[in-house]
């Protein structure tokens, strides 16, 4: 592989802000920080007005960098870039036409040359740098490279700023905001394929996310729990280390399923489950909640239910995959490497104590009618948050 001695990031809606883009820009060069330091390399990352740089120091891990720079929200474009530390023109012409003949020696390929100048005292403009370059492409590489300047099969790229920044390919990155630009939200994380979509999904947003997982020991297993664990340590790769309390909900579900119509278990259960996510997201102060509920997908999660379920947050409830099909959602759990993980046959506390025939139009009215046959149930939930276990998930490797 071509030895390239650093990346160029570009991000796209940071662009856009105004006179705090700064702060956005320094929470990139943070993640990006966070994101390469477990990859092998000596890396140093700043910013520059619109760019901010990876630059490497001797051997380093090009593959393991540029997946971790994909999993890195903010980033539009990945770009490995060779370095020439010059600003003589002609230095940094004869370092583009290097670079192509040593990047790529034996492809045939069209090809259009950008040139943008961060300094504006140079001699010539950028269209008449670009064409030089061209044509020096073209007397070289003649027999091989062809001029498309509308539809070219690959760009090259010469940024000339401090110095010369040459590259002629771009890698996706996965675009959105910096994670913790937008605050922070509680996630309700089950062992599911939704819940750690969800999560990721508000990640991408800029939104810092813990999470709250409901175990409910012996009818849900440690395998059932450390499953859960996992997705979340897997979902860190992109939303940074996660906190999690894990709930023992026993008690509270047992309590629900003694004295409550079984049609309702499930929107009384979620009811109870919202109200403890609740209190942990305030107490850590975050600015929501997070489900990965999507209208009609499942009976508790009809107009009606969610309208039931929300009733009992005083804090607002955010549901990215609410008009997603099943499959968006897989595709994605898919992607961000979650799925395999989430169909493992350990099976959460909702699924042990679902109504065979669960109603699909509550109304508050019915639902809280049914909750006052629990009495009083403060002992029951002050004992859930008070023995809850808190697991802080890293990144999975």
């Amino acid at each position: 592989m071509y030895n390239y001695h650093a990346f160029l990031i570009k991000y796209a809606e940071i662009g856009v802000k105004g006179k705090n883009k700064y702060l956005f820009e320094d929470a990139l060069v943070g993640q990006v920080e966070n994101a390469l330091r477990p990859v092998e390399g000596n890396f140093r990352v700043f910013k520059q007005p619109g760019r901010v740089f990876v630059e490497t120091k001797g051997n380093f891990d090009y593959d393991g960098a540029v997946e971790a720079l994909k999993r890195v929200f903010g980033i539009e474009y990945i770009c490995p870039v060779f370095i020439v530390p010059s600003l003589d023109l002609a230095v940094l012409k004869e370092g583009v036409v290097d670079h192509i003949g040593e990047a790529y020696p034996e492809e045939h390929f069209t090809f259009k040359v950008m040139v943008k100048r961060a300094n504006k005292d140079l001699p010539q403009t950028s269209p008449e740098i670009a064409a030089d370059i061209g044509g020096m492409l073209l007397d070289k590489y003649g027999d091989r490279l062809t001029v498309d300047v509308h539809k070219p099969d690959k760009f090259v790229y010469l940024e000339i700023r401090d110095r010369g920044y040459i590259y002629s390919e771009q890698i996706k990155g996965a675009c959105g905001m910096p994670v913790g630009t937008a605050g922070k939200a509680m996630c309700c994380l089950s062992g599911g394929i939704d819940s750690p979509v969800a999560a990721v999904m508000m990640a991408k947003r800029g939104v810092k996310v813990e999470a709250v997982y409901f175990h409910a020991p012996p009818y849900t297993s440690d395998r059932a729990k450390q499953k859960v664990i996992d997705l979340a340590k897997i979902s860190a790769r992109y939303t940074g280390p996660i906190k999690l309390h894990i709930v023992n909900f026993t008690d509270i579900q047992l309590a629900i399923y003694e004295k409550c119509p079984h049609d309702e278990l499930t929107i009384i259960m979620r009811r109870y489950m919202m109200k403890i996510a609740e209190h942990f997201a305030k107490k850590d102060d975050c600015l929501g909640l997070v489900t990965g509920e999507s209208i009609g997908q499942v009976a508790s999660q009809t107009m009606y239910s969610l309208n039931t379920t929300n009733a009992v947050c005083t804090l607002p409830v955010y549901r990215p995959l609410i008009a997603f099909d099943k499959q968006d959602i897989i595709d994605i759990s898919q992607k961000i490497g979650t799925f395999e993980t989430s169909i493992l046959p350990f099976e959460d506390c909702c699924t042990i104590f679902v109504a065979k025939h669960p109603v699909t139009k509550p109304t508050l009215e019915r639902i809280e009618k049914s909750e006052r046959k629990l009495g009083d149930m403060t002992e029951l939930v002050n004992t859930a948050i008070d023995t809850v276990e808190i697991v802080d998930c890293e990144p999975m490797e």
